[in-house]
């Protein structure tokens, strides 16, 4: 059977049960069913396709008989769906969010509607609404990206932890477990975290650390260093430092014997794993051992 004919069939809710297999192995089966539950959900102050839909199906029953008549409500119950369907579309896809994200040891660069860029960092995700884009530009960050907006209405970007607004410029936001960092590398942004409030210029950073504020620092690249394969720290406590190592080589460290509390300054290549053990471990006198996607750090 043609698949017009089997979606046809299933609006009227008359498939077989050889039909009903046919049509949920329909390649776009599941977006038929999700616009068919936004359908559902649609509703408008004139119209109420469940009522009528009702009623056409009632009028069917009572008059089995009238064949003709059967024969002429038939097709208008199906432009009847149809018509619901176009009104579930368009609720449905005006209302969906457009997702990104990114796998470990990856990174994605993605192009906003109004042509504002953001590169997502290794095991990062934004969402948005790009049908409501112009009148609200809004993302929702997980994860750490960095982001270059052209100018326009108020751009936010939310956190869990805060949320950045800006109007044209270039920043970084990180959001891992209990960091929170906000770098401001052109033009300048604002940063609300609880009942801190504070406006970043150039070089400027806003960096919370287990829940406590740390003063606002400078930086003195002109944009963050993973964008060329490079992780940076200050005064960072071990355990997100080796965090970010397992998500930029999609292995796992077990820390069970060192302190991950203490502090690491320092950086790491995203490009060569030996070097970038080696980059963690010396300053901080350790030693690690590699046993296939495990690796064991341990004090010397």
């Amino acid at each position: 059977m043609k698949r017009e004919d089997l979606i046809l069939k299933w609006l009227d809710n008359n498939l077989t049960t050889e039909e009903l297999e046919a049509f949920k192995n329909l390649e776009d089966y599941e977006d038929l069913v999700k616009l068919s539950q936004a359908m559902m959900r649609f509703k408008t102050d004139d119209y109420n396709s469940d009522d009528a839909l009702a009623d056409l199906q009632t009028k069917l029953k009572t008059k089995q008989n009238a064949k003709t008549k059967k024969n002429w409500l038939k097709p208008i119950l199906r432009i009847a769906a149809v018509l619901a369907i176009g009104f579930g579309t368009f609720y449905y896809t005006a209302t969906q969010d457009t997702n990104f994200e990114t796998l470990a040891a990856q990174k994605n660069t993605i192009t906003l509607p109004d042509a504002s860029t953001v590169t997502l960092n290794s095991l990062s995700s934004i969402r948005f609404n790009k049908n409501n884009w112009n009148g609200n530009r809004e993302i929702k960050l997980t994860g750490e990206g960095y982001f270059k907006v052209a100018k326009g209405a108020t751009f936010s970007v939310q956190t869990t932890h805060g949320i950045v607004t800006v109007l044209g410029t270039e920043f970084s936001v990180r959001e891992r477990d209990s960091n929170f960092e906000v770098v401001c590398y052109e033009g300048s942004v604002r940063v609300n975290y609880n009942s801190h409030s504070v406006i970043l210029k150039p070089t400027e950073s806003f960096v919370i650390i287990d829940g406590e504020y740390i003063e606002t620092g400078i930086v003195s690249t002109t944009s963050p260093l993973w964008l060329a394969n490079e992780s940076s720290f200050k005064s960072m406590p071990l355990r997100y430092v080796i965090a970010e190592f397992e998500r930029q080589y999609n292995v796992t460290v077990d820390t069970k014997n060192i302190d991950t509390k203490q502090l690491y300054t320092g950086s790491f290549t995203h490009e060569n794993i030996d070097v970038a053990l080696q980059a963690i471990t010396l300053p901080l006198h350790l030693t690690f051992k590699k046993d296939s996607d495990i690796i064991l750090l341990s004090s010397e």
